[in-house]
């Protein structure tokens, strides 16, 4: 006989912690809840945005550990232990990240929608390659997709905050 607390055929919800900008959070979930659902649902952070829900667009993407992942196909289970960073977690106060100025300065935001994940992407590219070659921007940057159509300017802002980047 199946215990109260569980429905038989459905899956047991499992611990899960994570670290989002900065702050650690715990919940119980159950297995099949996404990333992007974790952030959008249970934290409110709706800057990852939901577009294709098979990590084609990019419009998703956060960071884990500094690395650029679609929430919308990343399991919150797998996820546990992890630090994310979502587009909240980049400016401090009312002070910008570069990469959030240097978009602004380009004037490469457009509608807004896929801009999150756009500069999500970026500052991991910078991370691996502070001075990028326009093949590795291609490159980091093309599991993103605009459709505005403004990837010169998003190229151009990637640019300005590169020359930015002090040299390490």
């Amino acid at each position: 006989m199946a215990s109260p607390s569980r429905v038989p055929g459905q899956p047991t919800a499992l611990p899960v912690s994570l670290t989002v900008n900065g702050e650690r959070h715990k919940w119980m979930l159950d297995p099949r809840v996404t990333l992007l659902d974790v952030l959008r649902d249970h934290l409110s952070l709706t800057g990852a945005k939901r577009g294709c829900e098979r990590g084609e667009c990019g419009a998703c993407t956060v960071l884990i550990n500094g690395r650029p992942v679609y929430a919308c196909i990343a399991l919150a289970c797998t996820c546990a232990g992890t630090r994310v960073t979502t587009i909240e977690g980049l400016s401090r106060g009312r002070r910008l990240h570069p990469m959030q100025r240097a978009f602004l300065e380009a004037d490469a935001i457009q509608c807004g929608f896929c801009t999150p994940g756009q500069i999500l992407s970026a500052i991991a590219l910078l991370e691996h390659h502070p001075r990028p070659t326009q093949a590795q921007i291609a490159e980091a940057m093309s599991g993103n997709l605009c459709r505005c159509g403004t990837y010169p300017k998003i190229v151009r802002a990637i640019r300005i905050a590169a020359r930015g980047r002090k040299q390490r």
